[in-house]
């Protein structure tokens, strides 16, 4: 095991932030009895016309079990640092969508946000973890990296680089 230097300190605590962001969400919609986020996308301003569709009765329930079990995966996944690619690619396409529908253009929730929220921070920082293979810092991805199965694919093989 190599050192843990600063940055890798530093890495490690932004890939367990991370993780506390997504579990902490998931801990109020999976075991919430009638989460939804139907309310949430009905009140969209600027993609309205994009998100309203996800509303109707047939779709809202799957969508709102997507996100909140999506939450949970994600937060598991960056906890134990195994699949943090994977999982870091699905967060910034949660925190793209968030930061969409969050939008009233150029306003994000509200007037102190000029086109950058604190989703794009975060897809920032899930970025950076994907970039600097941080899942094997203290986390799954190194030993899964060393297995048989894994080196000898090549899409397995990224997504624990």
């Amino acid at each position: 095991m190599t050192a843990l230097t600063p940055t890798k300190f530093l890495l490690l605590l932004l890939r367990l932030a991370m993780a506390w962001v997504f579990l902490f969400a998931a801990s109020h919609q999976v075991f919430a009895p009638h989460f939804s986020v139907g309310p949430f996308l009905e009140s969209t301003k600027t993609f309205h016309a994009f998100f309203a569709p996800l509303t109707a009765p047939g779709i809202v329930g799957i969508v709102s079990l997507l996100v909140a079990y999506g939450h949970l995966l994600i937060g598991l996944s960056l906890l134990s640092g195994l699949f943090v690619r994977i999982s870091a690619l699905f967060g910034i396409g949660i925190m793209v969508l968030y930061w969409m529908a969050h939008m009233d253009f150029p306003f994000i929730g509200d007037a102190n946000s000029f086109l950058v929220d604190e989703h794009i921070v975060f897809a920032l920082v899930l970025g950076l973890l994907i970039a600097t293979r941080a899942g094997h810092i203290l986390g799954l991805d190194a030993w899964a990296a060393r297995q048989d199965t894994v080196q000898h694919n090549g899409w397995l093989g990224w997504a624990t680089a």
